[in-house]
């Protein structure tokens, strides 16, 4: 399966500052790609790329004053096959965890594993579910069930903890909440970030955007889920990883901006005119693509 994946994005930045993006895709998936991305910044700034804690490919650089705009685009090949199952994977005594997977148990800026209430209820919610695969699924259940999606009152400072209290929020608050219910029982739970677009399922009416979901550590190997679907999904371009979403913001900048424009496109292609040269490849026609233009909100 072939996916155009790419992004539009314009910020304004009201001083000169410096900005950090990660916003190519992750190494991991480098090798699927059909071509090479074509990541530009418009107006032309010296930019540098470093790889960060996480292994995200991160940028860097001084813009002036005014709008700062980052494009790219690419063609990625997809085996279309849907998340893992394994039913099977088991949860692992702390003591046996591999020292990598450690920081993934701990408190986070946006996951208060610390939290009274949130270790009394995931205890006490949870214990006597199985540990490893159905415990996690468990756990996804509850949070699919708990919070109402409403792109309307997104919000960039909700932590899991307003998550459970509001039962309101974005993906990226599904998967803040599951990521610390997991922590809260011993399971290693990591934040990601990527393009997901309605491939395989029914178009969304949602805004397009990144999307996010997690990572656990159980059977001796990380798996994929997805708290805000709550299925397995097909498609999935990973971007970015790290212990929640302060680690692995889009932009950052180091002084007053906001966002003036915000575009982005996942979409499967016709893999039958490959022939036809990368730049002419196209997307099936409207009444046969299998997924939406876009990405659901985050």
């Amino acid at each position: 399966m072939l996916i155009k994946i790419g992004y539009d994005i314009t910020l304004r930045l009201f001083a000169s500052t410096s900005v950090i993006y990660l916003l190519r895709v992750h190494y991991s998936r480098v090798k699927d790609l059909i071509s090479p991305e074509k990541f530009r910044v418009q107006p032309q700034l010296p930019f540098e790329e470093y790889r960060d804690s996480f292994g995200n490919l991160c940028g860097r650089l001084k813009a002036p004053a005014g709008d700062i705009r980052f494009l790219n685009e690419a063609i990625i090949h997809d085996t279309g096959q849907l998340d893992a199952y394994v039913p099977e994977a088991v949860q692992h005594d702390v003591q046996d965890l591999p020292a990598e997977t450690l920081p993934f148990l701990l408190p986070s800026r946006y996951c208060e594993v610390d939290s009274e209430q949130l270790l009394s209820f995931a205890w006490k919610t949870f214990d006597t579910t199985a540990p490893g695969w159905d415990r996690v699924q468990g756990i996804c259940d509850f949070v699919h069930a708990h919070i109402c999606f409403d792109y309307r009152q997104a919000r960039a400072n909700r932590t899991a903890l307003d998550a459970f209290r509001e039962r309101v929020g974005v993906c990226r608050d599904f998967t803040h909440l599951a990521i610390t219910l997991c922590r809260c029982i011993n399971i290693p739970a990591r934040y990601v970030t990527g393009f997901l677009g309605d491939i395989g399922i029914p178009p969304a009416p949602y805004p397009m955007d990144f999307s996010a979901w997690l990572e656990v550590y159980i059977g001796n190997h990380w798996h994929t889920f997805d708290a805000r679907h709550n299925c397995r999904r097909i498609g999935r371009v990973l971007v970015a990883r790290g212990r929640d979403a302060a680690d692995v913001p889009i932009t950052m900048s180091f002084g007053t901006s906001k966002f003036l424009n915000f575009n982005v496109i996942t979409e499967e292609l016709d893999p039958n005119i490959l022939c036809e040269g990368v730049d002419k490849i196209r997307p099936f026609p409207e009444k046969e693509r299998r997924g939406g233009p876009g990405l659901r909100s985050d």
